[in-house]
């Protein structure tokens, strides 16, 4: 079977705007037959997709069906209604020629998209091909060519061609940095605008550097607070402003707050294990931690990745007898791979082997191929939006500092990803107790003794929150009650960053976390606003008694290096 690369799809969209034969040929008029003849399916035989004849006889008569009301309702002059968000401008709907070039696009994508549903394949093969097959319609929609979008057309028009310059020359910006604007990157400046929380750097070494924050009241919890983000993209998706800074708002809480800032991988580091990530990443921060505050229990925090490497460190300490964590926090975190949603197409043998060959043994995953990857997850809104607004119309996008964030790719050491992607996605051996050996001990997750709270969102495409919910069988199992879990509304980010002066979204509980997830949710229990403050609660309970906040950062042993927010998070991957 074929393997689908978005990045290709948008690299040959890219190849047309810059071919002068090709602009000449998309000004030529379209027939509205020529529209709407019937989708091949060739496509499909391609990818090994086998259907029923029956069953293909029976979609293609319904097709042929919907394509003649389609045909007949165009030469009544009546019109087709557009639900899809696409076509809900007016322009779409004042020409007969293009509302029923969207209705046709779109009756075509049901039909390939119905072949995807009957293909008969095992349930990995058939997700893959409904996926390409998915990447091939967004792609291939209307409203992405000049020719066929008529905002692009009115706009160029009232512009008198000012709208396709612009967008031509963000185009070739665009070209020239390799990926697509999502923002207006001038706005940004690390350490200025975002990750502001004011802090210094008190550890470092070539992994990460370790932040403690400035306190922001008299008195502090006696234990302090380990934040571990994920080593894709950069920490201050937890910093971004004060107003939805997770960061700011622990601060708030009366916290002593660490966090771990990781290095942006070079050549230096292309031979970093994920042994190393683990025992001289959070393990080192954890003791670090534990020496400034002269603490032996600390409350320790993971999100995404940054919750599985937090885990893992945790359960080797364990291994060798230690147990340093008074708590567990994990966001929208990974622990049993059974379920890893649509990134599963990404994930197989084959795949997994060529990157263990190229660069197993030492190399870098470029920062720029995980965000094609995750781009590709929502083509629609992260890829073709800004296309038909950045090129065909010409606008330059907002400022918008998430998306700034999401700009500020990281890179990955070969051999740390190669070991992540077998042992985990690939092999789910992690949730197995004792099936993996982690510098030098063995992993069993049950063995950390530690009361957690486990957060997942509900719209997550990255973590499914049932997935995030199955930690709550594999930490603590013969102690459940020590596990809490909490839903919340929205997806990976933005269902995290969602501070509660916004009143926004909400959030659900259950107190029983011994039942499968669909009975959980059932049972569970819905509040509006934003779950930040259960979080405060608990990390209350566990923060220990009040203290004097410290006078200044660090230690003796362990002075302060530079302020807040260090150097690391300024190297870009680009």
């Amino acid at each position: 079977m074929k393997t689908f690369d978005p990045q290709a799809m948008y690299s040959e969209w890219m190849s047309q705007l810059v071919n002068q034969k090709n602009w000449q040929d998309w000004m030529l008029p379209a027939s509205p037959l020529n529209q709407m003849q019937m989708p091949s399916g060739d496509m499909l035989k391609e990818l090994g997709a086998l259907i029923e004849p029956a069953t293909m006889t029976r979609l293609q008569r319904e097709y042929m069906q919907e394509l003649a009301q389609l045909w007949q309702d165009f030469s009544l002059s009546k019109l087709p209604d557009l639900k899809d968000r696409r076509f809900a401008a007016p322009d779409w709907h004042n020409h007969a020629m293009h509302s029923y070039s969207a209705a046709s696009y779109l009756l075509n994508a049901r039909f390939l998209m119905a072949l995807a549903e009957a293909v008969q394949a095992p349930a990995k093969t058939k997700q893959k091909i409904g996926f390409a097959v998915q990447q091939m319609i967004d792609a291939m929609s209307p409203a992405n060519f000049l020719v066929t979008n008529p905002e692009a057309q009115s706009k160029l028009i009232e512009s008198k061609g000012e709208s396709l310059a612009k967008g031509i020359s963000q185009m070739l910006a665009d070209m020239q940095k390799g990926r697509i604007s999502q923002t207006d990157e001038s706005a940004f400046e690390v350490g200025k605008n975002v990750a502001t929380s004011a802090g210094n750097v008190v550890f470092e070494n070539k992994l990460f550097q370790l932040i403690q924050y400035q306190p922001a009241t008299k008195t502090v919890h006696q234990r302090p607070l380990l934040m571990v983000p994920p080593c894709i993209n950069k920490f201050y998706i937890l910093d971004l402003q004060p107003e939805n800074s997770v960061v700011h708002y622990a601060v708030e809480q009366g916290h002593t707050v660490f966090l771990v800032s990781w290095a942006n991988p070079d050549e230096s580091m292309a031979d970093v294990t994920w042994d190393d990530y683990i025992e001289d990443g959070a393990i080192k921060a954890i003791s670090v931690v534990q020496e400034i505050s002269k603490q032996d229990k600390i409350n320790a925090f993971g999100f995404c990745v940054g919750g599985t490497i937090i885990s893992t460190a945790l359960s080797v300490l364990a291994d060798r007898g230690q147990h340093p964590a008074a708590s567990l926090t994990l966001l929208t975190t990974l622990l049993d791979f059974s379920q890893t949603g649509v990134l599963d197409v990404f994930i197989d043998e084959m795949q997994v082997k060529m990157r263990e060959q190229t660069i197993g043994q030492g190399g870098l995953l470029p920062g720029r191929d995980l965000a094609s990857t995750f781009s590709a997850l929502r083509a629609n809104d992260l890829v073709w939006n800004y296309v038909q607004s950045n090129y065909l119309k010409g606008e330059a996008p907002p400022p918008f500092d998430l998306l700034y964030w999401n700009a500020d790719s990281t890179n990955l050491p070969g051999p740390m990803f190669c070991w992540y992607l077998r042992n985990t996605y690939l092999e789910n051996k992690l949730r197995q107790p004792g099936a993996l050996t982690v510098a030098g001990s063995k992993v069993d997750l049950g063995k950390i003794d530690a009361p957690c709270f486990i957060y997942g969102s509900r719209d997550d495409h990255i973590v499914p929150w049932q997935a995030a919910y199955a930690s709550t069988s594999l930490l603590n199992p013969r102690h459940k009650s020590k596990n809490r879990f909490l839903l919340g509304a929205s997806g990976h980010i933005a269902g995290v960053v969602n501070p509660p002066a916004k009143k926004k979204r909400n959030y659900w509980t259950n107190t029983q976390t011994g039942l499968d997830a669909d009975k959980w949710f059932a049972d569970a229990t819905e509040h509006p606003g934003s779950w930040w403050p259960e979080w405060a609660d608990f990390l209350k309970e566990h923060g220990g008694k009040m203290v004097k906040a410290p006078a200044k950062p660090g230690s003796p042993d362990f002075p302060a290096i530079e302020v807040a927010p260090g150097r690391y998070v300024k190297v870009r991957a680009d």
